[in-house]
């Protein structure tokens, strides 16, 4: 469904991707991992058209990404951001439908208000939660309707951007098996980047390992551990000593 060939982006001197070459399935999870820095928010944000590479090419269905209707292409894409980045100004309906509320997706308020509950429903919260505020959810909330908003539309194709940074072990778990659900049940094809192993290992069919650059090793979840791929088994166990030089 989504196919990067010899993809390559550079800032100056610093040469961020170095020819990544990926395909990722129509209804397959595939998780991208790798250290910070190596260029996994790149390739991300080059899939979705917001950075244009300087070689290569991404084609979504066989179409350039780049070219043809851009609302058509991005109403394709569903986001669940690192940090949430929901708006502070509005309440949690709002956020869940802002999509539902301009563009070619208008609904009516009441109609949009109505999908919103469903969705927040669906990730474990009440309908109650839908006029507060996200300064007054705790950071395990916030991301629930981070995720509720990312499936509002029903999307083909959803992102997700390190889904449990900065929570705890528990609601970790809670995220991860939220967004296995919601990815089975949905058909979606899914993109996740990641620190987490435990998010890889929950959420993943498949994983590709970004450094340097490049995809230094690609295949099903259950093969990581026998990979025999050196620098995918130092940053799995997280050892210290390895092809990865860490930086002090």
């Amino acid at each position: 469904m989504i196919e990067l060939n010899d993809v390559r982006k550079s800032f100056g001197d610093n040469h961020v991707l170095r020819g990544v070459d990926l395909s990722i399935p129509k209804g397959e999870s595939l998780v991208i991992i790798g250290g910070s820095g190596t260029g996994k928010s790149v390739a991300l944000k080059c899939i979705l058209g917001l950075i244009r590479p300087d070689s290569g090419s991404i084609t979504l269905d066989g179409r350039d990404a780049f070219t043809g209707d851009r609302d058509a292409y991005l109403q394709r894409f569903g986001m669940l951001f690192q940090g949430g980045a929901l708006f502070d100004s509005l309440p949690v309906w709002q956020n869940v439908a802002f999509r539902l509320q301009r563009g070619a997706l208008k609904r009516p308020a009441d109609e949009a208000r109505e999908i919103a509950i469903e969705k927040l429903r669906r990730v474990g919260l009440k309908s109650d939660v839908a006029d507060r505020y996200p300064a007054e959810l705790s950071g395990g909330m916030q991301k629930r309707v981070g995720l509720a908003r990312a499936i509002a539309a029903e999307p083909e194709i959803i992102f997700f951007d390190e889904p449990t940074t900065g929570l705890d072990p528990i609601m970790a778990g809670v995220i991860n098996d939220l967004i296995r659900e919601i990815v089975v049940e949905m058909g979606a094809t899914a993109l996740t980047i990641t620190h987490d192993m435990s998010s890889v290992r929950a959420i993943a069919d498949k994983v590709a390992m970004l450094h340097d650059g490049v995809i230094k090793w690609h295949g099903p979840k259950e093969d990581m551990d026998a990979s025999g791929n050196a620098h995918l088994d130092q940053f799995i166990h997280g050892r210290a000593e390895g092809p990865i030089e860490a930086v002090r």
